[in-house]
């Protein structure tokens, strides 16, 4: 049986031989800029998650150390990040520091080369610990974190490279603009996917509704207002669904916006059966370890989380990734589904289950996005992208396959309330009669799959999410869409869709088969 290879152990065997091509031909452009630009110069280089970042700008740091006189400092946000690079940096054969909050410098003259946790070089730089007259270059991994900038006045003198995989600033308010001169944009997914360097994502989006969602401070939906939403029944099953029907026997990650839908997923899927486990940044290192070992471990494992994992994590048996949250942020989208992409010798494609209309909202991930142009004009690209009531006004649900099937006498089971209410309207009627045009269509699918008014009612049962559906369209329509009185329609939907097969079930029978039902 042949070994599985991984993209880390393919970056070991790469180390000390050549890079990929794509990789020396971005270092080539990189220290064309050192030599061509002023001393000062801030430069930001973009390349897809999986594309070997940290490989790349630990061969420049190499390079420099060998050709220049000057010291090196590499920032990160976490701390698990930094513990990462300095690793890769001494594989390359660059001997390191980790400027932590218990580090002492004292020996710091010994070092060429400094690897620090933004926060904790801030505090260094404040009590003046850290000697950063001799700092040629700067590198910021995960640039697009605001959480920098604070630090470049202590960098007046240095050349500054970001590296990220998207060039659009975590703050809309501070754009990467502002911070960076110029930016070199690298391989694409998609380029990176056919020359067998990334997997191919397979996406399913299930739309959901998210009008009750609010956008906070900080330009995304809140914790509060998501956990409302993915929190309740109706969301955990269509999230069971989605798993049971794309991921099922998958190694899956989940990402969720908040702890307790977390654990609401965890307790939903262990309920029913599945091997899951929950994690987030309440978790001690200790436990953070059992649960990544045992996750790396067992093949159908499910790992619920909280954004926790869209950074600093590398697991390339994962298979499946299931985004149980919205977002606004296009960087998070990228994020979440790359921890899906990395490749394996069997392993060339992953799924991803979005239920959040992030696909509608920016597109495919790999889609050719013009990086160029969002780091220019970043207020252009995000002005641009729909809002949730846009997005939603353009769903039209569809049947799930199984339910489809229960229906299989019927030719047609959409019916259009936006075209029925324009069209009562322009005849002058009561937009109640709207309703009552798809209670009748409702019951008579229903009646066609059916042999008795119990098979019909029992049918009626399963059109939930099509009720719903249809509710919320009516409600859009008439400008009234109080939480009462959606929620008193839906109610009132179900009992006269009830009452109307019980009345009405032998005549439409006789009508559609042209005989009566059997008694």
């Amino acid at each position: 049986m042949s070994k599985t290879v991984t993209s880390l152990e393919l970056e070991d065997r790469r180390v000390g031989k050549d890079l990929y091509s794509y990789q020396k031909g971005a270092i080539d452009k990189i220290f064309k800029c050192f030599e061509e630009a002023p001393e000062d110069y801030h430069l930001l280089y973009q390349l897809p998650t999986g594309g070997g970042k940290t490989v790349i700008f630990s061969e420049i740091v190499r390079q420099y150390l060998k050709h220049h006189k000057k010291k090196v400092l590499v920032m990160t946000h976490r701390i698990e990040l930094c513990r990462q690079t300095s690793s890769m940096l001494e594989e390359f054969g660059v001997v390191n520091k980790v400027v932590s909050s218990k580090a002492n410098l004292d020996d710091q003259a010994q070092y060429s080369c400094f690897v620090a946790m933004v926060e904790t070089l801030n505090n260094r730089l404040q009590e003046d610990k850290l000697d950063i007259s001799d700092i040629g270059l700067v590198i910021i991994d995960e640039a697009h974190y605001n959480s920098f900038t604070k630090l470049f006045k202590y960098f007046e003198k240095s050349f500054i490279l970001g590296v990220t995989a998207t060039p659009l600033s975590s703050n809309i308010k501070l754009p990467m603009k502002d911070n960076y001169d110029e930016l070199i944009v690298g391989e694409t997914i998609e380029s990176l996917i056919k020359n067998k360097f990334l997997s191919k994502a397979d996406i399913y989006s299930y739309n959901v509704g998210l009008t009750s969602l609010v956008v906070g401070a900080n330009g995304d939906y809140t914790v509060k207002s998501s956990e409302d939403l993915y929190t309740n029944n109706d969301m955990l099953s269509k999230l069971m669904q989605a798993y049971e029907e794309r991921s099922k026997g998958k190694k899956t990650l989940i990402f969720n916006n908040g702890i307790n839908t977390s654990l609401h997923v965890y307790d939903t899927f262990r309920a029913a059966g599945y091997p899951i486990a929950h994690l987030d940044n309440t978790n001690t290192k200790k436990e953070r370890r059992k649960i990544l070992k045992w996750f790396n471990q067992t093949p159908d494992a499910i790992l619920t989380s909280v954004s926790i994992l869209t950074t600093g994590f590398d697991e390339p048996t994962v298979e499946s990734i299931i985004l149980n949250r919205a977002t606004k942020s296009l960087t998070l989208y990228y994020q979440m589904i790359g921890r899906g992409s990395r490749i394996l010798k069997n392993k060339n494609t992953f799924t991803v289950i979005d239920l959040g209309n992030n696909l509608h909202r920016f597109g495919p991930w790999g889609a050719d996005l013009d990086w160029q142009r969002i780091f220019k004009s970043p207020n252009y690209y995000l002005d641009n992208i729909l809002s949730d009531e846009e997005l939603e006004d353009n769903f039209r649900y569809e049947m799930p396959a199984d339910l489809r099937a229960e229906f299989g006498n019927s030719d047609v089971v959409y019916f259009n309330i936006k075209e029925t209410y324009i069209s009562a309207v322009r005849n002058g009627e009561s937009s109640k009669v709207v309703l009552e045009r798809s209670i009748e269509h409702h019951a008579k699918i229903c009646i066609e799959n059916s042999e008795d008014v119990y098979d019909a009612l029992d049918l009626a049962k399963k059109l939930g999410d099509d009720i719903d559906y249809r509710i919320h369209r009516y409600t859009k329509c008439i400008s009234k869409s109080t939480y009462n009185f959606v929620e008193w329609l839906k109610d009132d939907y179900r009992k006269k869709l009830r009452a109307y097969l019980r009345a009405n079930f032998d005549e439409v029978f006789e009508e559609i088969h042209g005989k009566p039902a059997e008694s």
